[in-house]
Formats: structure tokens, sequence, C-alpha cells
């Protein structure tokens, strides 16, 4: 994938993420786990939004700037691995909210993944 459609991923999974983060939590699915985020998820949305849309955007046009060092394609290929596994979280989050799995496999899932976590840590 050319480093331009990877850099437009990466902010749309950022504008994703904002959107399903403010879904989950004003619904009472979820909470935000970064302090400083949450603090502005308490302000209002459009705080929440705007300032996590302007980090998003920044990281991808520094991405973009340095497009054409190693250390930036590479960066850009973690994160986006990243982002598309927060997606996943939010997928059973999703499938949770709606019922459709229970509350024993999100504990299962998430017991696994910080062993999984604890392993490479």
């Amino acid at each position: 994938m050319q480093v331009s459609a990877q850099t437009i991923l990466l902010f749309a999974l950022n504008l994703l993420d904002a959107v399903l983060t403010i879904y989950w939590v004003r619904n009472g699915f979820a909470t935000e786990g970064n302090s400083l985020m949450a603090i502005l998820l308490d302000m209002g949305d459009l705080p929440f939004l705007t300032v996590k849309l302007a980090i998003g955007g920044a990281a991808a046009m520094v991405l973009w700037n340095w497009r054409n060092l190693r250390l930036a394609r590479c960066g850009l290929s973690v994160v986006l691995f990243l982002y598309i596994g927060l997606m996943g979280v939010h997928f059973v989050t999703g499938l949770s909210a709606f019922g459709l799995v229970s509350d024993n496999f999100v504990q299962n899932l998430g017991a696994l993944s910080e062993s999984l976590l604890a392993f490479f840590i």
C-alpha cells in the first residue's frame, strides 16, 4: 500500500476511533482509558473530537512529511497495525453492547490480551 493511502487510512481510523469512543462512552458501554482524553470527553464531545483529530492529523502530517525516511514508513505501519487492533476492540465492544457475546467471553478475551501484552513486555 502506498504511503499516501496509509496516511489517509490512519486519519480515517483516528476519526472512526473518536466517533466510536464517543458513542460507547455516552451510552455507558465503555470508559475512556486515556485520562487526558477522558477529561476532554467530560468537557464535551467537541473538545474531545477537536483534540483527537488534531493529534491524529498532526501525526499523519509528520509521517507524510517524512515519508521518504524508512523510520517514518515503519512507524506508519506500526501505528496502522495498532489502530486496526483497536478497531477489533471497538468491534468486540459493539458485540457486547448489543448482547451478541456474553460478558464472560469479553472477560476471557480481556484476560488473554493482558497475558499476551505481559508476554511481550
